[in-house]
C-alpha cells in the first residue's frame, strides 16, 4: 500500500503501530517492541495504558527569518537566556547553551531540573577582546565562568507557560572554575602530569544520561580555552559526571572513557549486564568509540554505579572489517614495533614520537585518537551525536560533514551490533540518511527519538557557510523529524527553523512527550560589532544583544 505525504503525516499522529500496518516491510516494529520501548524510552517508568505520540504537524518550509519558527499549533517559551539569574545566590546562566537533559521532580513532566551545557563564549558578547595576545585575569574568569553547565529548576505554570524557578535549592553552576576529580587509569599518572584533581570543565558540547540518573557532559573543543586560560590541556577532553539532585556527589572526569573531542554519550547495557557507552570524536577524520565496563550494572546500587565508568575497555570502530578494536597499550606498542608500520595520515606525529608517547595504558587514554588510528580504526566525517535506538538497539551516528573529502552535507549512519548485543565485538552498518538537496537538510548534529520510532535531528551548518553557495537551499539551520522504518524511512520533515546565525541543539522530551526542550545556540554569531548585529533573538524587551537561550516547545497533541 502506498503512503503519500498527507497520509504519512496522519500516521505520524497515530503512532508507530499505524505506520507499521500501512507500510510494507516494517517487521522490526512489532507490538512487543513498541510496548517494551514505551516503558523505558526516556529512562522513566510509563504505564502501558498511556499512549505516547508526538502528534500531527504540518512541516514548515526553509526560512531565513530571525526567529525560532515552528509549525502551526506549536509555541515556544524562553526558559533561560545568557545572563539570567538562576538562583538566589546570584549565579547566572552561561553562554552558548547546548545539550539539555530534563530530570522530573517527583515524576512530574511539569516540574523538574534541567541540566544545560555551555560550550564556548563569544568575545563580542562576553569577555571582550584580548589585550595584545592575552586575556586579563578578569577576562579569563569570565571565559571560564560562562562555560560548563547550569542546573536550573523549571516548571509549567497554570497558564501552560514554562518558567525558571530562581528560588530552587538545586539551582547551581558547574563551570571552568569548579574543582573536579579525575577517576580511572589516567588519574595521578604522568600522562596527566600527576593530577588527581583538576580545575573546571569547559567546551561542553553534548552529553547523555546515565542509568543511575546523573549527567554525562562532554568536553569537545577544549584546546582553545585551555590555551587562553593557561591550563594543562591533558586535564580536558574528558567525559564529566554530575548528579543534579546531590551536590555532595563529587563532580568527576572519567579517564577510562578516553580523551578526545567528545560530542556526547549514549549509554546502554550489554546482554550480560555490563554498561556500554558510545561516543563520537567531533573532528574531521576521527573515529567512533565505545566503552564497556568491567563490572555489571546494579539498579539497587544508585550513584555508586558511577564506579563502573572507572574500569573497563575502550574500543574504536573499524568499519571496513566491522569490528571493535580494543585500545590497549600492548596492541599499540606491538603495532609501533612492526617494521611495516606507517603513520596514519591523520596522526600528526612521527613514528619516533609515537613510540616515546605510548608507555602506559594511561597514555593510550590521554591520546585516544592517535591510539585508535594506529590500531586501524576508521577515520570518519565528524562523528557527532550517537544514540541507541530504544526500539531495536541499533546505533545512530550523525556524521555532520567533511569537506576535505567532498562530504559537504553529511549523513547519518546506523550500526547493527551482532545479535543485537551492545557488548558485541562485531557489527554491520548502513547509511541511514544522507544530507543534501534530495533530503532537504544539511549537516546533521544532535539526535533524539520519540516513542513513535521517529528520529529527530538538528543541523549544524556553519555561520560562515549558511545561505551561501550550495547551502542556499537549506536557509537557516533547522530541526527535522525522520521516520526510522517504513516507506518513508530516512525522509526528513522540517519541524523548526533557527534564528539568524544560530543552530538548534540538545533536543530533550519530558517523559510525557508534551514538551520538547531545545537550546538555541549562538544567534547573531556573525555580527561584526555591537552596532552591526545580524540577530537580536530572542527579542526580549530590554535586551540589546542576541542571547543564546533554552526554550520549551509545546503543542504536541494526544
Amino acid at each position: 500500500m502506498e503512503v503519500n505525504r498527507r497520509q504519512f503525516l496522519g500516521y505520524l499522529g497515530k503512532g508507530a503501530a499505524a505506520l507499521a500496518v500501512a507500510s510494507a516491510g516494517l517487521g522490526s516494529l512489532t507490538g512487543q517492541a513498541e510496548a517494551k520501548t514505551a516503558d523505558h524510552l526516556f529512562g522513566f517508568e510509563k504505564t502501558k495504558k498511556t499512549k505516547k505520540t508526538v502528534g500531527f504537524f504540518k512541516p514548515i518550509e526553509h526560512t531565513t527569518k530571525d526567529d525560532l519558527v515552528l509549525p502551526e499549533g506549536f509555541k515556544y517559551d524562553v526558559v533561560a537566556a545568557y545572563g539570567d539569574k538562576i538562583n538566589e545566590k546570584g549565579d547566572t546562566f552561561g553562554f552558548n547553551n547546548d545539550f539539555t537533559l530534563y530530570f522530573p521532580i517527583d515524576g512530574s513532566s511539569e516540574r523538574g531540573l534541567l541540566w544545560v551545557n555551555h560550550e564556548y563564549t563569544n568575545p563580542l558578547f562576553v569577555e571582550g577582546t584580548k589585550q595584545g595576545d592575552k586575556y586579563t585575569a578578569k577576562q579569563i574568569e569570565q571565559l571560564l565562568y560562562n562555560q560548563g553547565g547550569s542546573i536550573i529548576e523549571v516548571y509549567r505554570d497554570k497558564d501552560g507557560v514554562w518558567k525558571m524557578d530562581t528560588s530552587s535549592r538545586y539551582a547551581r553552576r558547574i563551570t571552568g572554575l569548579t574543582p573536579f576529580q579525575l577517576t580511572g587509569p589516567a588519574a595521578g599518572t604522568t600522562a596527566v602530569n600527576g593530577a588527581t584533581k583538576v580545575q573546571g570543565t569547559f567546551a561542553n558540547c553534548s552529553g547523555g544520561k546515565t542509568l543511575w540518573n546523573t549527567v554525562l557532559s562532554c568536553e569537545e573543543n577544549f584546546e582553545y580555552t585551555a590555551k587562553d586560560a593557561g591550563l594543562d590541556a591533558t586535564h580536558y577532553g574528558w567525559v564529566v559526571e554530575v548528579a543534579p539532585f546531590d551536590e555532595s556527589f563529587a563532580v568527576r572526569k572519567h579517564t577510562a572513557l578516553g580523551r578526545f573531542n567528545h560530542e556526547n554519550t549514549a549509554m546502554g547495557l550489554s546482554k550480560d549486564g555490563r554498561v556500554v557507552v558510545y561516543m563520537g570524536d567531533d573532528k574531521k577524520d576521527a573515529g567512533v568509540y565505545k566503552f564497556i565496563s568491567k563490572g555489571k550494572y546494579d539498579p539497587a546500587a544508585g550513584l555508586t554505579n558511577s564506579a563502573l565508568l572507572e574500569e573497563g575497555t575502550l574500543y574504536a570502530a573499524n568499519m571496513k572489517k566491522g569490528v571493535w578494536v580494543a585500545l590497549t597499550i600492548e596492541a599499540v606498542q606491538a603495532a609501533l614495533a612492526n617494521e611495516k608500520f606507517s603513520v596514519p595520515y591523520n596522526v600528526n606525529y612521527s613514528k619516533e614520537q609515537l613510540i616515546e608517547m605510548f608507555k602506559t595504558q594511561a597514555d593510550v587514554l590521554v591520546h585516544a585518537h592517535e591510539a585508535a588510528m594506529i590500531l586501524g580504526a576508521t577515520p570518519t566525517d565528524r562523528p557527532e551525536d550517537v544514540e541507541i535506538s530504544p526500539f531495536d538497539s541499533t546505533i545512530f551516528i550523525a556524521h555532520t560533514n567533511n569537506d576535505s573529502h567532498g562530504n559537504i552535507h553529511g549523513h547519518i549512519t546506523r550500526f547493527f551490533e551482532k545479535d543485537g548485543d551492545l557488548g558485541a565485538m562485531e557489527f554491520d552498518f548502513e547509511i541511514f540518511a544522507a544530507g543534501g538537496r534530495q533530503s532537504g537538510f544539511s549537516a546533521p548534529d544532535n539526535l533524539t527519538f520519540d516513542s513513535n520510532g521517529n528520529l529527530w535531528t538538528v543541523t549544524d551548518m556553519s555561520g560562515s557557510s549558511m545561505n551561501k553557495g550550495v547551502f542556499v537551499p537549506f536557509a537557516n539551520n533547522g530541526m527535522y523529524v525522520i521516520p526510522t522504518s517504513g516507506e518513508h524511512q530516512g525522509e526528513a520533515f522540517q519541524f523548526a527553523s533557527a534564528p539568524v546565525d544560530a543552530e538548534l541543539t540538545g533536543p530533550w522530551f519530558t517523559p510525557d512527550e508534551r514538551t520538547l526542550f531545545l537550546a538555541v545556540q549562538h544567534p547573531g554569531e556573525q555580527s561584526k560589532s555591537l552596532n552591526e548585529l545580524t540577530s537580536k533573538w530572542p527579542h526580549r524587551p530590554g535586551d540589546t544583544i542576541p542571547r543564546p537561550a533554552v526554550v520549551a516547545i509545546t503543542g504536541f497533541k494526544f
